[in-house]
């Protein structure tokens, strides 16, 4: 990642964010509390996040472990945005990302990581889930928030970056209406205050993205990048998500893909 990357701010910035607070638990996390935003005249919004539960990235490969900071803090009660809680997080989804391709040394960590980090942490149920459009990704996003109060990782810049969906606008409250569609999502980018040459500047916290926009950056999986690949959920099928919209999808008992009579 750091070949995309150029200095927009100065890491005093960054630095600016860290505040100390106490060691991460295995405990089980609440539901947040955040409620949803409802204008029979504009159609539906919810952004789970609150202010303090922005963290950015100490460096330029901690995306993952960062985001898991910030879904952590939208879940809990409280902000954790320490660099020593971050690099903790960082070390675990590094140590559950499985295999590299030979002769390469991991320095940042998978979506698989991403994924049981946090369910080692009990944070979820997570899994990852593989879209073929962005605006099914939305689509199921949007459903996932909406019935499971938690927020969704997105995997960007073709599976080299990590950001977090805390909430969303759409034409209708997806549990009331299935013909709903998303016309913004509400994102985390754990780079902000920087930008990649690439792909662009970082988004402020919490900015509500057109569908458009969030595309720009949010793009399919790059493939051949990950040994044997892995599916819309480990159980069910094994086939790739390369060339596939990957989230890190939160979920209840009743699988999401299912809520839009999508065959799994």
């Amino acid at each position: 990642m750091r070949d995309h990357l150029v200095r927009s701010a100065s890491r005093a910035t960054i630095g600016l964010l860290i505040a100390v607070q106490a060691t991460l638990t295995g405990a089980a996390w609440p539901a947040s509390s955040a409620q949803p935003v409802l204008a029979a005249d504009r159609g539906y919004a919810v952004d789970l996040a609150r202010g303090g539960d922005f963290v950015a990235q100490k460096n330029l490969v901690q995306c993952v472990g960062a985001s898991m900071q910030m879904m952590l803090n939208i879940i809990g009660s409280a902000d954790d945005r320490s660099a020593g809680t971050q690099l903790r997080l960082q070390r675990l989804a590094r140590s559950l990302s499985g295999p590299t391709r030979p002769g390469f040394e991991r320095h940042g960590a998978s979506v698989r990581g991403w994924m049981g980090g946090l369910n080692q942490l009990a944070a979820g149920p997570y899994r990852l889930v593989g879209t073929a459009t962005l605006d099914e990704a939305m689509r199921t996003a949007a459903m996932a928030i909406r019935t499971t109060g938690r927020p969704v990782g997105l995997l960007v810049w073709q599976g080299r970056h990590a950001w977090v969906m805390s909430g969303f606008r759409s034409t209708a409250d997806p549990l009331q209406d299935a013909a709903f569609d998303v016309t913004a999502a509400i994102v985390l980018d754990p780079l902000y205050p920087l930008r990649s040459r690439k792909w662009g500047p970082s988004p402020r916290p919490r900015t509500a993205l057109s569908v458009a926009d969030v595309g720009r950056q949010f793009v399919p999986r790059r493939s051949g990048t990950w040994p044997g690949g892995i599916g819309i959920d480990p159980v069910w099928s094994l086939a790739s998500l390369s060339g596939k919209y990957v989230l890190v999808l939160p979920y209840r008992a009743e699988p999401v893909a299912r809520l839009f009579n999508v065959a799994l």
